[in-house]
């Protein structure tokens, strides 16, 4: 069957919008992208979208969650008008929504117990009534429902789509949030090992906004990085981050490693002296360090990491990684003929499709759900 799938990262730049086409059955799919579309936000909206995650009120995330709705239904028929499908020819949509806030850590609620939180906006009735198409969304809460942290989920499809009997290879995502999966050689899916490792491009697009008095909302190719040394004194005083410590299973996200994060960043960076160029280079440094540091919590050999997301458009940080991880070859997924800036939506289109085929996506191990469980919630798109 064809289906949508639809995404936007911490970053909150876009709808990143995918059509495939999809069949098999159980963990057996075979997965093929006939359309990616990338649909940015109009810079006053992501202003307005950014504050509402730190400081919003209840009023921003009633309106802010249609309004979603809107953008991600609009990103779906554009995409379909650019691949000329006409909407009757797709079974579903599936949505992650934006994450407004993500609590995985369990906090003690009175006569409840503990407790564990997430909410995405992007209102699914919205993307059903207006493209007509049945909508699933709401995928991490029922791993939350059933004990996990909620994310990650891409290395469900990292699995599906990556994993070989020859070589032992991981896959890092560099959104506004970076994570990892670990895929062993003639591992399965019990054997899948993932997690957040800490910022991705969050820290290096937060100093390059402050650089650029919001000019630039992130270093394209990693010129400014190039132009600087990064400060071991500072990097090795935010290597200390208890989150970068804690054992998965574990996720993470603005909240983290949002606008305080950043602040402290540039305070400390001024301490230092520390030039525009000097500041990318360091959050660039961090970035790829504290992924390469993260293969402590693997239990064997690497032999291949693939990245993808918007920071393996990054020559600086793809450069760092590489030094970093010194015992294994870094390079972009596209290598294996995919284009990385489009898993993560591809990956909420196979939910969607295991959704409705009843087949369990979550993995316990690696999100410390459990038990396995059908992520998703459906409305019906519009009937003849």
């Amino acid at each position: 069957m064809k289906v949508i799938g639809l995404m936007s990262g911490t970053s909150a730049d876009g709808v990143d919008a995918v059509l495939v086409d999809i069949g098999g059955t159980g963990h057996n799919l075979k997965v093929r992208l006939l359309a990616h579309r990338t649909f940015p936000y109009p810079a006053e909206f992501r202003v307005r979208l950014l504050g509402a995650m730190t400081n919003g009120t209840v009023a921003d995330a009633c309106h802010l969650n249609v309004v979603l709705g809107e953008w991600f239904a609009k990103a779906a028929l554009k995409l379909l008008k650019a691949a000329r499908v006409p909407a009757g020819r797709v079974a579903l949509i599936g949505s992650h929504g934006q994450t407004l806030h993500h609590l995985p850590g369990p906090r003690r609620e009175p006569g409840l117990g503990s407790v564990r939180s997430t909410l995405q906006l992007g209102e699914p009735a919205v993307i059903a009534e207006r493209t007509g198409i049945t909508t699933v969304a709401g995928f991490r809460t029922r791993d939350m429902a059933v004990g996990g942290e909620g994310a990650p989920l891409t290395p469900y499809l990292h699995y599906l789509l990556f994993h070989q009997a020859s070589r032992s290879r991981v896959v890092v995502n560099i959104g506004g949030i970076s994570n990892l999966t670990y895929l062993p050689a003639r591992g399965g899916l019990g054997a899948v090992r993932a997690f957040d490792t800490g910022p991705g491009n969050m820290l290096i697009d937060g100093v390059m906004r402050h650089v650029t008095a919001d000019r630039r909302t992130f270093d394209r190719g990693g010129r400014l990085a190039r132009a600087g040394t990064p400060s071991e004194s500072l990097l090795g005083t935010l290597l200390e981050h208890p989150f970068l410590r804690r054992r998965p299973p574990k996720s993470t996200g603005r909240e983290e490693f949002g606008e305080r994060f950043v602040g402290y960043f540039l305070r400390q960076g001024k301490l230092l002296g520390l030039s525009d160029a000097d500041l990318a280079a360091t959050a660039t440094a961090y970035t790829a360090r504290t992924i390469a540091g993260a293969r402590t919590f693997l239990p064997g050999r690497v032999d291949e990491v693939l990245v993808c997301g918007g920071g393996a458009q990054n020559a600086a940080l793809m450069g760092m990684l590489q030094t970093a991880w010194k015992s294994a070859t870094v390079q972009p997924v596209e290598t294996t003929g995919w284009d990385g800036r489009a898993l993560e939506a591809v990956a909420f289109a196979v939910f969607a499709y295991q959704h409705v085929k009843g087949v369990p996506c979550n993995l316990p191990n690696v999100t410390g759900a459990k038990r396995a469980v059908v992520l998703g919630m459906m409305t019906p798109g519009a009937t003849s």
